[in-house]
């Protein structure tokens, strides 16, 4: 396993689209439901155990090699919101055009030919992360802590929030974060011999509801 491969993809400066996207935080700060770093970190958590964990457990399962294509089917199933169906594939287009520059293997190209319209971005980033060399406990990771990364960084933004202190959040969320990647990669050590129905299919329905609402802004920061 690469080390360095694995900073390279978990970097925030990876051009894979992430830093145009809020994670739902725009939404939950225009209803006040963050508005201070106590709110964002309880956010985060609960994004964190619920589509974290979710994204965690495709990407785990898609770093072992198993077929992205039925994955992608099961990424669709498990968002139940056209907008936040359309973010996924938008983001994961993006992060497909980074991970073919940086590691091109033939799996990313069959991705890119048989849906041209974009894959699910936690599918595409578990394909990256095994055309870098990396594991499936290593995707797991990484799709876990982008799934708090994102809205953490932007409430810094949306709320004039100090960074030392949406960068601490995180840091005491890592043990949770560890045990949402262990879970998640577990599921997908299992999926060659429990099917689909294994993976985590944890749901928000407030990010959903929120989600296709916020897709209706005329004004917004954030593309999603």
């Amino acid at each position: 396993m690469s080390h360095a491969a694995l900073l390279v993809l978990a970097d925030g400066r990876f051009p894979a689209g992430g830093h145009a996207h809020s994670g739902g935080v725009e939404a939950a700060v225009a209803s006040h439901g963050v508005h201070d770093a106590a709110s964002l970190e309880a956010f985060c958590r609960g994004r964190l155990h619920t589509a974290g964990l979710t994204a965690a457990g495709l990407a785990a399962a898609a770093a072992t090699g198993y077929d992205p294509m039925v994955l992608d089917e099961a990424a669709d199933a498990r968002t139940p919101v056209p907008a936040l169906r359309q973010v996924a594939r938008k983001l994961g287009r993006q992060m497909l055009r980074a991970a073919r520059a940086a590691w091109p293997c033939p799996e990313l190209d069959q991705i890119a030919h048989c849906l041209p319209q974009g894959a699910h971005q936690p599918v595409v980033l578990g394909v990256a992360a095994r055309a870098a060399g990396l594991t499936p406990s290593d995707a797991a990771q990484c799709a876990a802590y982008e799934s708090i990364g994102g809205p953490a960084t932007a409430a810094v933004r949306l709320l004039s929030l100090d960074p030392f202190d949406a960068t601490a959040l995180l840091a005491r969320l890592a043990d949770e974060l560890d045990d949402v990647a262990a879970t998640a990669a577990e599921a997908a050590a299992r999926l060659a011999t429990e099917g689909i129905g294994v993976l985590p299919a944890a749901s928000s329905p407030l990010l959903d509801i929120t989600g296709e609402q916020h897709a209706a802004w005329s004004l917004r920061l954030f593309a999603s």
